[in-house]
């Protein structure tokens, strides 16, 4: 009996000292949420974001390159105000209104198709072909012109921290680059 005793003693005061899980809980700060309504009017909360671990950047900033006509800058920079966040698939059109704006070109292109784009700026406007293979290291202000098989394919301008065309972009397009072209 004196043992049964001892050892209800014990596991009381055991539990006595020692602090329950549940109790624990109450001593760590809560997860801050953020409370909203919904399009169908229903409340909705989801837990705030506190840490950010960035990506490390895996492609530099595009370089300036002194030899390239400084107006394909300023296009650049007209292109990044007009453009938009998502693709209205009239690259083409946005970057020949740059193009126009900034002074490049005194006429608007009329090839039709983006990847021909390429040749007509070439033949008609004095650009060149310039000897980059990836599109990262083309200089900012540089149209790039992509190809496609059955499409119209895609041109975009380069610009200091990535591309544009009719949109904003961080990568460059996944067609088959046809070449990347500037004006001296």
């Amino acid at each position: 009996m004196s043992k049964l005793l001892t050892i209800t003693f014990a596991v009381l005061g055991f539990a006595a000292f020692c602090p329950h899980p549940a109790s624990a809980l109450i001593f760590s700060a809560p997860n801050p949420k953020f409370a909203y309504t919904d399009s169908s009017g229903k409340k909705q909360s989801v837990e705030i974001v506190d840490k950010y671990y960035p990506k490390k950047i895996v492609h530099p900033f595009a370089k300036v390159d002194a030899n390239i006509d400084p107006k394909l800058r300023r296009a650049a920079t007209i292109a990044e105000e007009r453009a938009h966040a998502h693709s209205l698939s009239k690259c083409w059109h946005f970057v020949k209104e740059a193009l126009v704006a900034a002074g490049v070109v005194k006429s608007r292109p009329q090839t039709t198709l983006a990847k021909q784009a390429g040749q007509e700026l070439v033949n008609s406007y004095g650009f060149k072909k310039l000897p980059v293979s990836n599109p990262y290291e083309a200089p900012v202000g540089s149209v790039l012109v992509y190809g496609a098989k059955s499409a119209a394919g895609h041109v975009e301008i380069r610009t200091e921290d990535g591309f544009v065309s009719d949109f904003r972009s961080k990568i460059p397009s996944r067609r088959p680059l046809l070449g990347v072209f500037a004006k001296s």
